[in-house]
């Protein structure tokens, strides 16, 4: 089981897929950690000899900010923003989305499940 900042990367994926796990990291800064550490993009995580993860190990931990840091580091900007009372951190509070998108219609994964009001009146079957 290779671990790195904390996470159980897939040993039978690709190494640049299975560096991918890691918060902060997608497939592009996967692939430039591989070539910084010399190796090859084709090979699984398992392939690997354990200098050659240590290597991946150290470059991550010395140039990138992954997991928990991450997390903590945008949960920082978004108090900040709030607190400041912007008008993206005033849609934070509100739980609203903060770039731009229309709420009208769509934006229910931030807005929540939709209620439909009606208009109260009861259906053509219970009429007699």
């Amino acid at each position: 089981m290779i671990r790195i900042a904390g996470i159980n990367l897939p040993e039978n994926k690709r190494a640049d897929v299975a560096l991918s796990y890691l918060q902060g990291i997608g497939l592009s800064n996967a692939k430039a950690i591989i070539e910084k550490a010399g190796l090859d993009f084709n090979q699984k995580l398992s392939q690997y000899s354990e200098s050659k993860i240590e290597e991946i190990r150290r470059i991550i931990e010395k140039e990138y900010v992954v997991e928990g840091d991450l997390r903590t580091e945008v949960g920082a900007n978004i108090k900040r923003l709030k607190e400041v009372g912007s008008y993206r951190g005033q849609r934070h509070i509100k739980n609203l989305p903060s770039r731009g998108q229309r709420t009208k219609t769509n934006a229910r994964t931030k807005r929540g499940k939709k209620i439909t009001v009606g208009s109260g009146r009861k259906k053509a079957a219970d009429f007699k």
